[in-house]
């Protein structure tokens, strides 16, 4: 298949958000090709290079997420904000600068393998518990700044009937509804939301991204944050956030 591209400096894993701030006019007939067609673009991650001004001296990885615009607003001017989500992988085969204005890549969308189905239950539930306390530890202490990643995902929202307060339901529930966030139990889903969660160097991250099968990607996710809990209990990492998760990226 082939699709348009837009190279960052981040890794976007499927069923992660991503906003965007679209200003270079190349980057707009990309957009504005997508909404009309509604087809995604192609999120890669730029190794050398940058991101605004001439392409032909990048370095692209060769993995990368599609992804697809759900809310759009355009500026008079011609620019455009963007809440695009991750969706399916791809192998970036071939890169085209000659057919629009902005890259098109020639790609094959990558199969999800679980691996292991009871090694995969065993790793869900250890990464989990160190996200949850890797998350703990990155929470401010008195007097420092609040350091907290805002990750947008994709989660399943279940509706349930409320039970009444005189029964010991939850008061103050509009319409008698109760609405509960529902975490994946696909361990390949749940992989590359854990993975949005955490702040890895984008080289690790994209090696991460790149796995084969949902175990590999859970183990190398927990051996990493095992390192990252260390660090963090003994304040001895750079406690600043990632600027890719907690603002909108400009192409």
């Amino acid at each position: 298949m082939e699709i348009p591209l837009f190279p960052l400096h981040t890794v976007l894993c499927p069923g992660v958000a991503l906003p965007l701030h679209v200003f270079e006019e190349r980057y707009r007939e990309l957009v504005a090709r997508c909404l009309t067609t509604r087809g995604p673009f192609g999120v890669v991650l730029i190794r050398e290079g940058q991101e605004v001004g001439p392409t032909g001296g990048l370095e692209l990885a060769q993995v990368g997420t599609l992804a697809s615009i759900r809310e759009a607003s355009r500026y008079p001017d011609g620019r455009y904000d963007l809440l695009a989500v991750g969706g399916m992988r791809f192998r970036l085969d071939a890169v085209l600068d000659d057919v629009a204005p902005y890259l098109v890549g020639r790609a094959t969308p990558l199969p999800e393998e679980t691996g292991d189905p009871e090694l995969a239950a065993t790793l869900v539930r250890e990464v989990t518990r160190r996200v949850v306390e890797y998350l703990r530890l990155l929470r401010p202490r008195e007097g420092e700044d609040d350091a907290m990643p805002d990750v947008g995902v994709e989660l399943e929202v279940r509706e349930d009937p409320a039970d009444s307060p005189d029964e010991g339901g939850p008061a103050g529930v509009d319409a008698g509804i109760v609405r509960r966030l529902v975490m994946p139990d696909d361990p390949a889903t749940l992989s590359y939301l854990l993975l949005g969660m955490v702040q890895l160097d984008l080289a690790r991250k994209q090696q991460l991204l790149e796995a084969n099968t949902a175990v590999d990607r859970l183990g190398g996710l927990g051996a990493a944050l095992e390192g990252e809990i260390l660090l963090l209990a003994r304040r001895l990492r750079p406690f600043a956030p990632d600027r890719s998760l907690l603002a909108v990226r400009r192409n």
